[in-house]
């Protein structure tokens, strides 16, 4: 659920001459627990080493790893913006992830505990994940997949998955995981522009308490994209499905009976280890790719600092799905990387009832909890009372991942699910960062409820303007890297020429994000949402994730999303939809209770012309609201293209409530 950058980054000269405006004002403070402060993995003193001399922090870094060749060369940045890192080095990542904890005497270590959501489950230790990803590397050796080909990975969230992430990259194949949500369409296009030869499936997975089936989407994806050799197939709810005899292929029939002996290969540290596609607004979607040895010594490095694991004792649970770069990052390479215990559930949130993820916490004794801004505000949303069924004692670092977390959801999360006293870290990242960037340290930084905070020893960011020139604190701009990073893209698959356009060319040896941000007055950083997302009221921009904020401040509202819709008067008008909490009845009142709630908080300016309560959002299946499709409705135009929703028919009554809707006028 890393946050997904657009084609649209030349919208940047829309947010006018005025950098954004910074209209919230946040002054609570928590600082580390004392115990944690006195054993964390990372204290302050790697800001200072990592500023003194910068790659050899990240040279340190990959000293963590098993490489069979080391590398003596950390960075070539010879021809900017393609990076090379670690390049003369060699390394096997799944003999990073796997093998080498067996070595070192760990076999006996849970790797995963598997929660499926009909409540079956299996513990996998790192001795019995060796052999499995070792007979899938065989399997797939069976079925000619070599070193540079591409896997295509179309699954449910469960171990096979992993098991089929691990065995590509044990055997050099570079994989690319397609989001189980996604259309057949979808999944041919990625299919296609990775030219793939195999595709690893399942008949299905459980959802909401029913089977959903895979395999008919990639029966017809397959169909499109022409060049797939076999598919693999993993049986998961058993139910009927299509078969092409000579191309379908049961996991269960050609896995099982491979050997558990298979020595894994080194690889150069910059060969393929996957592509990931993330949607642009225009055209097709970007194959971004990741390679093996910056990718593997920053996501490890940031999952050990970030979350302070200790492997021998903690168990470790992030709730992304392995399609998304969250699940790829810090369920299969990260965690695994560091030796880590962790919990793998296939479900939803809510099935069989909405105090199932707290369940698990309390099943398993989670003690670190990785999520999503829009999980937390669908907890608040549902009720303190629910959590508070649940001893959820054990946790001791909370993490939020995908968007800016506004600061009521981050005090809910901190007080209700961290017992008001466990950090909370906030991780700004993306799919084309590979890992984390900015975020807190839980042993090292007194935290802001909303803000990211400081980039991570060895990242330099920074805030700038349209001229490119930092802002001074307390201003607002565009987020800007200005170093390479190790865990950064390398290129979009098969198109350089966009890869430079789309992230290098709006601000000259920067690369740009897309994201707006502000400095706070410590200098701080506070992510204010993609640029596309900024409205232009009467000459001032100001940030939807602010005025979203700033709603769900108010206690009767759960979530808010906002967007500007075109105003004769003032340019664009703030037309913002609301989800009431459970008890909150929809009155005049409180519309303008919450109206001027808002002018109260962020200033006059900020006050949303019109106000619509719904019973829920229109959102992508990673959780991201789609503001577009919101945009639509609040200047009565046609909806744009509805498919890629959790469920389309929010749509049909968001627009049906408008004519209702009152405003200020």
């Amino acid at each position: 659920m890393a946050w997904d950058t657009t084609d649209t980054l030349g919208k940047a000269d829309a947010v006018s001459n005025e950098s954004l405006a910074n209209l919230l004002k946040e002054e609570r403070r928590f600082e580390p627990p004392a115990d944690l402060a006195a054993n964390a993995n990372v204290t302050a003193e790697a800001y200072e080493q990592a500023k003194a001399d910068r790659l050899g922090f990240w040279a340190e870094q990959a000293r963590r790893l098993a490489w069979a060749k080391e590398p003596t060369e950390t960075l070539d940045w010879s021809n900017p913006p393609f990076a090379k890192w670690f390049k003369d080095g060699a390394l096997n990542v799944a003999y990073n992830c796997v093998d080498r904890h067996v070595e070192a005497g760990n076999g006996d270590r849970v790797a995963i505990h598997f929660e499926g959501e009909p409540g079956d489950g299996r513990a996998i230790t790192y001795a019995e994940l060796k052999d499995e990803v070792s007979k899938a590397a065989n399997a797939l050796l069976e079925l000619g997949v070599q070193a540079g080909d591409r896997v295509a990975i179309y699954m449910p969230m469960i171990p096979e998955t992993a098991v089929a992430m691990l065995a590509c990259a044990r055997i050099g194949a570079a994989h690319s995981v397609v989001f189980g949500g996604f259309s057949a369409d979808a999944l041919a296009t990625r299919i296609q522009d990775a030219d793939a030869r195999v595709v690893i499936t399942s008949d299905g997975g459980y959802r909401r308490g029913k089977p959903s089936a895979l395999k008919p989407a990639v029966d017809e994806a397959v169909g499109k994209a022409g060049n797939v050799e076999h598919v693999l197939v993993v049986r998961r709810t058993g139910q009927e499905v299509a078969w092409s005899e000579g191309r379908d292929v049961w996991w269960h029939e050609i896995v099982d009976r491979q050997s558990a002996e298979h020595t894994p290969e080194p690889f150069d540290a910059e060969h393929p280890l996957f592509i990931l596609y993330t949607s642009g607004t225009t055209g097709k979607p970007k194959g971004i790719l990741h390679t093996s040895g910056g990718y593997l010594t920053q996501t490890a490095y940031t999952h050990h600092a970030v979350f302070d694991l200790k492997p021998e004792t903690d168990v470790y649970w992030c709730t992304a799905d392995v399609g998304w770069v969250t699940g790829h990052s810090y369920i299969v390479y990260g965690p695994l990387a560091n030796g880590a215990t962790q919990v793998m559930y296939e479900g939803t949130p809510d099935t069989p009832h909405q105090g199932r993820f707290w369940e698990i916490v309390q099943k398993y004794g989670v003690t670190i909890l990785y999520t999503a801004p829009t999980a937390i505000r669908t907890f608040m949303k549902w009720g303190d009372d629910i959590p508070a069924k649940f001893d959820l004692s054990s946790l001791r670092v909370l993490g939020s991942v995908g968007e800016p977390i506004n600061p009521e959801a981050w005090i809910w999360y901190r007080k209700n699910i961290g017992a008001d006293a466990t950090p909370v870290v906030d991780t700004w990242w993306q799919t084309e960062t590979g890992a984390m960037m900015i975020s807190p340290l839980p042993g090292v930084t007194a935290a802001k409820p909303g803000s990211a905070q400081t980039p991570l020893p060895g990242i330099s960011a920074t805030v700038v303007d349209d001229e490119a020139n930092e802002v001074p604190n307390g201003g607002g701009g565009y987020l800007v890297l200005t170093e390479p990073w190790p865990s950064m893209l390398r290129t979009i698959w098969g198109d350089d020429e966009r890869f430079i356009d789309t992230y290098w060319s709006r601000f000259e040896g920067k690369y740009f994000a897309g994201d707006g941000a502000k400095k706070d007055d410590d200098g701080d950083i506070w992510l204010l949402g993609r640029v596309d997302d900024v409205m232009l009221v009467s000459g001032h921009n100001i940030s939807t994730t602010e005025v979203e904020s700033a709603l769900v401040s108010h206690p009767s509202v759960a979530e808010a999303a906002v967007v500007g819709a075109t105003d004769e008067t003032t340019g664009q008008a703030i037309v913002a939809f609301v989800i009431l909490r459970g008890t909150a009845a929809e009155t005049e009142d409180l519309i303008a209770e919450l109206r001027n709630h808002v002018g109260a908080t962020l200033g006059p300016i900020a006050k949303p012309k019109r106000i619509l309560p719904v019973a829920e959002l229109p959102k992508t299946r990673s959780g991201k609201i789609m503001r577009r499709l919101l945009r639509d409705v609040a200047e009565n135009r046609q909806l744009g293209d509805v498919t890629t929703l959790t469920d389309s028919t929010v749509m049909d009554l968001i627009q049906s409530k408008l004519p209702a809707a009152s405003s200020e006028d």
